[in-house]
């Protein structure tokens, strides 16, 4: 059945960010309490899916988006330390528990999968320095009837809830250094420099053409010797901070690490986050599904980790106005920048939302009919294949955090 869908394409007259005075983007790292709870709620929300799949043959009804994390204790110091009192997580939410009368093991998964992430933090010890409860309740009766579609065409989800996903690009200079930044720490840095720990956080303000990156990480004690092999090491990343930003812009860039230490007190924890003494945590209140927190930007407050991907469109619509922002930067000429919000009504199918917006920041010269065209095409052919978010997001291929 073809669905004539409310899709809105307008241009508007506003400065871009690039070209505001004042810019500021943060980024959360992997092993920020914040960003641990995301991480968990997102692992634990893939593998009910797949659990679900495996014994039910469709993926059931569950959000695990209320991960709390309580800190614990320790005792950093250079060359060791300890933890004292182990970090909490606490896995919370809804999850469907039975199928046709059989039970669905949901805590026996979900802990399984919560461990298995806390793995990226690598000196934390799984026996001793925390500990996994889950306490994941039953789903509401009244949401379980909406999983699914109804009559004939039961393949389309119905949208259980009203909320609305929003998303931008392209991503500015500060923007793409604040994330590059952080991943290429995780993804390379932190191999190098024993001592780095997962916990670390970007701010990045940018006034005109000065950038000013103030990073924080919880270094690992038992790498670091004494003082001086802090400051050498600190300095080192601060190097290496610096040479990414680098790579992103030609403007002055400044980069300041672990500010607040002094000769008889630095940034340093036994496991690499400061979860483990006094740094609680929870789902949703750090990076949006773009990796960032963008005050110059419109952004959604929903947590997109751990919601459930079928029909849940505070997951479902963030995940696709991202998709659909970078295919149209990257596919049609004459754009500075682009704004995607789409909105959903509980009980509507989740593909004809009640309304898809895009808003144009364009360039000078170009053919507004032709755009317009292009864009409400891209974004009809996204919402219409919207099945594809939720199957890429049960594959663990699109980022959350």
């Amino acid at each position: 059945m073809e669905i004539k869908r409310n899709i809105e394409v307008e241009f508007v007259n506003t400065k871009p960010v690039e070209e505001q005075a004042i810019e500021m983007v943060e980024r959360k790292g992997l092993g920020h309490p914040d960003s641990l709870c995301d991480g968990i709620a997102e692992a634990v929300s893939i593998a009910l899916c797949k659990e679900y799949k495996k014994k039910c043959g469709v993926i059931l009804h569950h959000n695990t988006d209320k991960v709390q994390l309580i800190a614990g204790r320790s005792n950093p110091k250079y060359g060791g330390g300890e933890v004292i009192s182990p970090i909490c997580i606490l896995l919370g939410g809804r999850a469907t528990r039975e199928f046709e009368g059989e039970e669905i093991a949901v805590d026996a998964v979900a802990i399984r999968a919560a461990r298995k992430y806390l793995r990226n933090i690598r000196n934390l010890d799984m026996d001793s320095h925390v500990v996994v409860d889950s306490r994941l309740g039953m789903g509401s009766s009244d949401l379980l009837t909406v999983f699914q579609g109804e009559g004939k065409d039961r393949a389309i989800p119905i949208a259980n809830d009203t909320s609305f996903g929003v998303a931008h690009a392209p991503f500015s200079e500060t923007e793409s250094i604040v994330l590059n930044a952080e991943n290429k720490v995780m993804a390379e840095y932190r191999n190098r420099e024993l001592a780095i720990g997962e916990d670390m956080k970007i701010m990045a303000l940018r006034e005109k053409d000065r950038i000013t990156l103030t990073v924080g990480d919880a270094f690992v004690s038992k790498y670091v010797d004494d003082y001086q092999h802090y400051t050498d090491t600190k300095q080192r990343l601060n190097d290496f901070v610096s040479r990414v930003a680098e790579t992103h812009t030609n403007r002055e860039v400044t980069t300041l690490v672990n500010m607040a230490d002094t000769r008889y007190s630095v940034y340093l924890t036994v496991t690499g986050t400061s979860a483990e003494m006094g740094d609680d945590g929870a789902t949703g209140r750090g990076n949006r599904c773009n990796g960032l927190i963008t005050p110059s930007r419109p952004i959604s407050m929903e947590a997109t980790s751990g919601k459930n991907p079928v029909n849940h469109t505070g997951k479902i619509y963030n995940l696709l106005a991202n998709k659909i922002a970078n295919e149209i930067v990257d596919s049609v000429d004459g754009i500075q920048e682009v704004y995607i919000k789409i909105l959903s009504e509980i009980g509507r199918r989740i593909d004809a939302p009640k309304v898809a917006t895009a808003q144009i920041v364009p360039r000078s010269g170009v053919n507004s009919g032709v755009m317009e065209t292009k864009v409400g095409r891209i974004m009809d052919d996204w919402i219409s294949n919207i099945a594809e978010i939720t199957e890429m997001a049960v594959r663990g291929e699109l980022r959350t955090f």
